[in-house]
């Protein structure tokens, strides 16, 4: 049985998850760049079984599974192959299971890097959001190769409800692409249905239960149409990190040749709200550009 963890990364999504890794037993020892966030951590999750390391290297010797989640490619290539990164540290054998929203090119690159050292890693990224997180709810997307999976699948389930290996490494990425382009698609849709209805006088309320009943339905409808309405966006996932996951999208589409125009411009509605301010508000914000 995998029994020792490390957990690289206690952000908004890490912090949590590496909780529930803690409130499941398992012995976790984490890292974070920035130490006070770590020492958080251990006075909210920590038992006797838990620690505190000050690197990568530090942190994943003993580990069966080491598991990260930090900003983009280059915090990614730092935690594994920079200066005390932590694949020259980890154990023959062990699996890297890389959690953060990164390029499809870096998950092919650090799972080239890794299986040269006989290690596995799969690219793992989430969805869900921090409330996902929170109630161990997250679905997770997977690249890489079945035996690494079938490794840290019974470990992961204590944080996520939804979770399948998807193709060789830079599958999982390339499907958070995807999952980043409807959502933004999604939400665009939902701001001008949420503006027109206001607009024409309607109870956004009971226009919202009418129709969320039919094809109209979605998750943002479900969750965010009333915050929408009520034009409260402090919580969820911010708009800066969408537009990372963008950036990541449109370059990948730019060099498969693949035309995303809708994504394209929505994109840069997200840039006009971040210029008033909101690149901390939740993605449901679009709908602050057509109030302006």
């Amino acid at each position: 049985m995998t029994d020792k963890l490390t957990f690289l990364g206690l952000g908004v999504m890490g912090f949590p998850m590496a909780g529930h890794l803690a409130q499941a037993g398992y012995a976790v020892t984490v890292y974070n760049r920035t130490a006070q966030k770590a020492e958080k951590w251990l006075k909210t999750y920590g038992s006797a079984r838990c620690a505190l390391a000050a690197t990568p290297a530090q942190a994943v010797c003993e580990a069966d599974l080491v598991f990260a989640c930090v900003g983009a490619d280059k915090d990614v290539e730092d935690i594994c192959v920079g200066e005390a990164g932590a694949f020259a540290a980890m154990k023959p054998g062990a699996v890297f299971v890389d959690h953060t929203t990164a390029s499809a090119q870096v998950a092919r690159a650090m799972y080239d890097k890794a299986k040269a050292l006989g290690l596995g890693f799969l690219d793992a990224p989430v969805s869900g959001g921090e409330a996902g997180a929170q109630a161990g709810q997250l679905t997770v997307m997977c690249g890489g190769d079945q035996a690494d999976f079938d490794q840290a699948r019974p470990v992961m389930e204590n944080y996520a409800k939804m979770m399948r290996l998807l193709g060789p490494a830079g599958s999982g990425q390339t499907a958070k692409m995807v999952n980043q382009i409807c959502i933004a698609g999604t939400l665009q849709g939902l701001s001008e249905a949420l503006h027109f209805c206001q607009s024409a006088g309607l109870d956004v309320e009971a226009v919202v239960d009418v129709i969320s009943k039919g094809a109209a339905q979605s998750w943002q409808m479900e969750n965010r149409a009333a915050s929408m309405a009520a034009g409260s966006f402090d919580f969820g996932f911010a708009v800066d990190w969408m537009r990372k996951d963008l950036a990541i999208v449109l370059e990948e589409a730019r060099r498969m040749g693949v035309s995303l125009p809708s994504t394209a411009l929505i994109d840069q509605f997200y840039a006009d709200v971040q210029a008033m301010g909101g690149g901390r508000q939740d993605t449901s914000s679009l709908i602050r550009r057509l109030r302006h």
